[in-house]
């Protein structure tokens, strides 16, 4: 897929959580290099300052950036977000990112039960009030519109390999990503009839602020991602996300794992 400004994505409005670093980052300097106008959050507002001029920068042919700073589980800022999208860009958002998310080293009986309730907190009730928000106005965008196969609307959820496959070293976290994915695969059922995308990325091993946030071991994770390097950088998943979202609004590529080559399991 070409990496010039002008691609099929051009015109498109995104909305992308967890954006001051890592795969929101990458999405959203890969969405706006592809013509989308994006509107970034999370809570680390400097950040988002930061890739908004980035995102200016990139020259002709390329979208916008505004950041809505917030906390992605309060429902006051997903609504915010979600009417600053319209406001600034003209229309209801047609691509949204749900990325924001935690992650959490051990296992029930091992990790810290301190963590328990903020990790499920952001990864299944945030992530599903962005969903339910999103889904209901692209819904009735759409209805009011009739404007299918025309147009392609897209709610794409960050899962994980672990959500699929549990890892015996995060499968507390691995439980939270099963949950998010099987809701959105409900919500992918509820939405098809309306020409609503909803898709499930699971990425395996990503190298970003990722690991360090979880509390995982640096010395024996660091071992791990040696023993399989090269492993996944940001702008692997970015171009996932580009790609999957420039195919014609009739085709839906619903549930993706993403592993580097070399990475046996999870």
């Amino acid at each position: 897929m070409s990496t010039s400004a002008a691609g099929g994505l051009s015109g498109r409005v995104a909305i992308i959580t967890g954006a001051s670093a890592g795969i929101g980052r990458a999405c959203a300097l890969e969405l706006a290099r592809h013509g989308a106008s994006v509107v970034v959050n999370a809570r680390r507002k400097e950040r988002l300052d930061d890739l908004v001029a980035q995102i200016a920068s990139l020259g002709d042919g390329a979208g916008r950036g505004v950041v809505v700073a917030g906390d992605a589980t309060d429902s006051g800022v997903i609504e915010t977000i979600l009417d600053v999208a319209s406001s600034e860009f003209g229309r209801e958002a047609d691509l949204v990112l749900v990325n924001a998310g935690r992650g959490l080293a051990g296992s029930p009986l091992t990790s810290d039960e301190g963590e328990w309730e903020r990790m499920y907190t952001l990864n299944v009730v945030g992530a599903s009030r962005l969903i339910r928000a999103a889904g209901q106005r692209m819904r009735d965008d759409a209805e009011r519109s009739n404007d299918y196969p025309k147009r392609a609307r897209d709610i794409l959820v960050l899962g994980s390999s672990v959500g699929k496959n549990i890892s015996p070293f995060s499968s507390m976290y691995g439980g939270s990503k099963f949950a998010i994915g099987a809701i959105a695969e409900a919500v992918r059922r509820e939405l098809a009839p309306k020409g609503i995308r909803v898709s499930l990325i699971c990425p395996a091993i990503v190298r970003s602020e990722f690991q360090e946030a979880a509390g995982y071991d640096p010395e024996k994770f660091g071992a791990l991602m040696e023993s399989i390097a090269p492993v996944l950088e940001p702008d692997d998943i970015a171009r996932l996300v580009c790609f999957m979202t420039s195919q014609p609004a009739h085709v839906e590529i619903n549930d993706v794992m993403i592993r580097p080559t070399r990475q046996e399991y999870p």
